[in-house]
């Protein structure tokens, strides 16, 4: 049996139940939460509940994270320790990431199906530089984890009913455009001292968003939660280094 050690990896299917309804008193507001887009005013975002499950770790997919991920872990102003991350991986086809803080952080199958490593990493370097310049504050844990390095690969995660309901509303989070910028120009210098053509990296894999993650069509989409990609790409490539 095969093991693969360090980061810990939550494996999701994401059943999407969606509350059309505006926010009620039994939904509360957290430090986490953005309801500020890049462009416009502020609206209440709406309540949004994502019942998930835990499903069976799978390998190709735990070692291909563990090997984009770990070297830029070590290189971040705050460096995390790789057993101290959990990786949750969401059923959803549209491209997106997101992080909880804390370690925590969320990818779509959607981003893992469609992002050649280089994509997936410029993208996972976005969101460190979010935690890094503490734009998350941790509200709330993401669930039961899974040590890759002390559990068979193949054995179903324990506690496997339901992810907390932070899960559901984190790629619904937005972010304002400084934010954005500034995790822009954080996770490009995440990339080049990971050895990486960072700033190329950044902005061929936005350009590549703006084709490839369904845009507007998608409420999950990396697009609808990182505003202002075109003025983004152009401050990348006006960053300096390679």
């Amino acid at each position: 049996m095969r093991r693969l050690a360090r980061i810990t990896i939550l494996t999701a299917i994401a059943a999407l139940v969606v509350a059309c309804a505006g926010p009620t008193s039994s939904s509360t507001s957290t430090g986490g939460d953005r309801s500020t887009s890049g462009g416009g005013g502020s609206t209440p975002q709406q309540t949004t509940q994502k019942q998930t499950k835990l499903v069976k770790v799978d390998a190709a997919t735990a070692e291909r994270l563990q090997n984009v991920m770990i070297p830029l872990l070590k290189v971040m102003d705050h460096p995390l320790q790789p057993n101290q991350v959990k990786v949750g991986v969401m059923d959803d086809p549209a491209i997106n990431a997101a992080s909880a803080g804390n370690g925590e952080f969320l990818v779509t199958t959607g981003l893992l199906q469609k992002a050649n490593d280089d994509q997936l990493r410029a993208v996972l370097a976005h969101e460190l530089a979010h935690q890094d310049l503490n734009h998350v504050q941790k509200t709330q844990t993401l669930g039961t984890g899974l040590n890759i390095g002390m559990i068979i690969l193949d054995q179903i995660i324990p506690g496997s009913g339901n992810l907390a309901p932070i899960a559901g509303e984190l790629l619904l989070r937005k972010y304002t455009r400084s934010e954005e910028y500034a995790a822009d120009k954080h996770g490009v210098q995440i990339l080049q001292r990971a050895g990486h053509q960072g700033r190329q990296l950044m902005a061929d894999t936005l350009t590549w968003l703006m084709t490839s993650s369904g845009g507007s069509n998608s409420k999950t989409s990396f697009l609808s939660t990182h505003p202002g990609t075109s003025d983004r790409i152009a401050a990348v490539k006006a960053l300096p280094g390679p």
